[in-house]
């Protein structure tokens, strides 16, 4: 909370720890509120899109369509390795609009999602549009994400997994790997960002 407060933020932080069985919050009536989840949902994305046929493997070149949109690391052609660490947005509306909105809606019903509402366009709808996640429903969703239980193929699993890598080391009590996705929004209100994701 003292890292909120220093920053004149409203926050929240949910930590479910796997091996004790118990579940932490910082703010439970935030971390029980549905919020934009932004560039979050280039998670539950690269997955539809493996599984869809959106793009063969996360070595897969898009390219690009030329619009210059101020980011030299997004104005160039992506592979989706390189456009999940980028955050690139442009790459990820393609993926959707490939996908479609009848699957991908589906998809999101299928998961349990948030609300699963793809209102407001389908290349929008994790940006400005409808769809909503709670902090506590992120938790749930990664963590059936790590035990391979989500209605994704396993090798789409393992792909997201494997760009989910924010760091690696080891130290004293040994190697750890930390895996995650931040996501930030202004969806005409207070903005809103996210770092989802888990620690090993």
């Amino acid at each position: 909370g003292r890292f909120f407060e220093a920053h004149d933020v409203t926050g929240t932080f949910v930590l479910h720890d796997e091996v004790a069985a118990t579940t932490s919050r910082y703010n439970e009536a935030r971390a029980a509120t549905p919020l934009i989840p932004a560039s979050t949902f280039k998670v539950f994305n690269s997955m539809a899109a493996l599984d869809a046929g959106a793009v063969r493997d996360i070595d897969d070149v898009i390219r690009w369509d030329g619009t210059v949109r101020g980011n030299a690391a997004w104005d160039q052609d992506q592979r989706m390795r390189d456009a999940f660490q980028r955050s690139t947005v442009w790459f990820y509306q393609e993926l959707a609009r490939r996908i479609g909105e009848p699957q991908m809606r589906a998809l999101l019903e299928r998961e349990g999602y948030g609300n699963a509402d793809t209102g407001g366009g389908i290349d929008q709808f994790w940006l400005s549009g409808e769809l909503r996640i709670s902090a506590d429903e992120q938790v749930d969703f990664l963590r059936r994400l790590r035990a391979r239980q989500l209605g994704f193929s396993p090798r789409a699993m393992d792909a997201v997994t494997e760009l989910l890598v924010m760091e690696q080391g080891a130290d004293s009590r040994g190697a750890w790997v930390l895996r995650g996705k931040t996501g930030w929004a202004r969806p005409g209100g207070p903005q809103v960002g996210w770092l989802v994701g888990w620690l090993e």
